[in-house]
C-alpha cells in the first residue's frame, strides 16, 4: 500500500491545512448537509471547509451539522455572488495550501482527499487536478472525467452521461470541473480566481484555459471519487444554465484562444456554433441559446481585450493545442478526452449512490 506523504506541521508552527474546501450553496436544501457529513468521513482531516451561502432564503445553511469536520467557516452573503464570484470570496479567506471546489449536489467518497493527496505526491509539478464524478443517480454512469475543449472552441464534461467503464485512466485533462476542481491556492490567486463575469457556468474552463496559457497542466485522478447529482441546484437544462453556458462559452472563446489557432478555428467555431443553434430548435430552447449566443457575441470583442495579456504569454502555443480535443464527434458524444500515463482504473460500485442522497 502506498504511503500517504507527511503533512502534519510540528508543534511549534502554525496549523495550515492543506486542504481548503469550499462549497458554494444557493437554495441547496438538503443537499448541503449530506456534502458536509461525506467531508466529515475522510480518511484525512487536514482541511477547512467553507460554506458560502449565496443569500438563500430556503433555510439550508440555517441548522448544518459540521461537529464531525476539522474546521468550519460559513460566509453568509447578502447577495448572489454566482459560483465564480463565491468562491472567490472564500479563497481569499482560506488558508490552505490548495483550494478543493466541491458542488453541494456531491457526496464525496471517504478516500477522495486521500487520493488526491497520492495524485500530488506523484505529479509535484501539477498544479491543478480533476477528480472522478461518478452519477449520483445511477453509480454506473459518468458525471465527469474533467473538463474536454474542441480545438473549435466548444467545450464539453468529459465522458458525461457516458458509462462508467469509460472511466479512463490517470492521465492529463484539459481543465478540472468545478463540481470538483483542486487548485494551487497561490495559484489560483495569483491569477485572479474565476472571472466574475461569467457568473457561473464555463467559470472553470475559463480559469483554466488561463492557466494552460501560463504553462499549467492539468492531472486527472481516477481514484479521488465523487457522486454528483448534477442540475440539483440550478437545473441541467433550465433556461438559466442554457443561456450562461451558451454566453459563457463564447466568451471564453473570445477570450483566450491564441490569434494563430483563433482566426483557423473561427469558421468552424460559427458552423459549430450554428449546429448548437439548430439542434436547440428541435429540442425547443432555441430562444434561451440564441439569447446566450447573442450576449456572448455581444461581448465577445471587450472579452478579447481582456485576455490580451495573458494570450501574449503564451508558453507553447503547440502543447495548448495539443492538449484540446481535434474531433467535433468526440465533442458531440461527450466521450472522454484524457491522455493516459496509467491504465484504467476499473470501476467499482459503493454504498455512496443514489440512496444515500435522495
Amino acid at each position: 500500500m502506498t504511503a500517504l506523504p507527511d503533512t502534519s506541521s510540528s508543534q511549534s508552527e502554525p496549523s495550515i491545512p492543506t486542504f481548503s474546501i469550499i462549497i458554494v450553496n444557493f437554495n441547496g436544501g438538503a443537499y448541503v448537509q449530506q456534502a458536509l457529513d461525506s467531508l466529515a468521513s475522510q480518511n484525512v482531516v487536514d482541511f477547512e471547509v467553507l460554506v458560502v451561502d449565496n443569500s438563500s432564503t430556503d433555510g439550508s445553511v440555517d441548522r448544518l451539522h459540521t461537529d464531525g469536520l476539522p474546521s468550519f467557516k460559513l460566509l453568509a452573503e447578502t447577495k448572489n455572488h454566482g459560483f465564480a464570484g463565491a468562491t472567490n470570496l472564500a479563497a481569499q479567506e482560506a488558508i490552505g495550501d490548495w483550494i478543493v471546489c466541491l458542488n453541494p449536489d456531491a457526496i464525496a467518497e471517504p478516500r477522495w482527499l486521500e487520493e488526491i493527496i497520492l495524485g500530488q505526491a506523484r505529479h509535484p509539478q501539477v498544479r491543478m487536478f480533476a477528480s472522478a464524478q461518478m452519477c449520483a443517480n445511477d453509480p454506473l454512469v459518468l458525471d465527469g472525467a474533467g473538463d474536454a475543449y474542441l480545438i473549435f472552441g466548444i467545450p464539453w464534461r468529459g465522458g458525461f452521461g457516458r458509462v462508467a467503464s469509460e472511466l479512463p485512466g490517470e492521465g492529463e485533462c484539459f481543465s478540472p470541473c468545478g463540481a470538483s476542481a483542486v487548485f494551487d491556492r497561490k495559484l489560483f490567486l495569483e491569477h485572479g480566481g474565476f472571472d466574475e463575469a461569467f457568473f457561473c457556468f464555463c467559470e472553470d474552463v475559463d480559469l483554466g484555459f488561463r492557466l494552460r496559457l501560463a504553462g499549467e497542466t492539468c492531472m486527472f485522478l481516477p481514484r479521488a471519487v465523487i457522486h454528483h447529482v448534477g442540475g440539483g441546484l440550478s437545473g441541467r437544462a433550465s433556461d438559466f444554465s442554457i443561456y450562461h453556458g451558451c454566453r459563457n462559452r463564447i466568451w471564453t472563446y473570445a477570450k483566450n484562444m491564441p490569434a494563430p489557432i483563433f482566426w483557423l478555428t473561427l469558421p468552424g467555431h460559427v458552423g459549430l456554433s450554428v449546429y448548437l443553434l439548430t439542434r436547440s430548435l428541435m429540442a425547443g430552447k432555441v430562444r434561451q441559446t440564441w439569447r446566450g449566443m447573442r450576449d456572448g457575441l455581444l461581448g465577445a470583442a471587450r472579452m478579447r481585450r481582456i485576455g490580451r495579456e495573458g494570450r501574449s504569454h503564451i508558453s507553447s502555443t503547440w502543447q495548448l493545442a495539443r492538449a484540446m480535443a481535434w474531433n467535433p464527434f468526440r465533442m458531440s458524444q461527450r466521450r472522454v478526452h484524457v491522455r493516459e500515463t496509467s491504465p484504467p482504473v476499473p470501476v467499482h460500485i459503493t454504498r455512496t449512490n443514489a440512496s444515500a442522497i435522495l
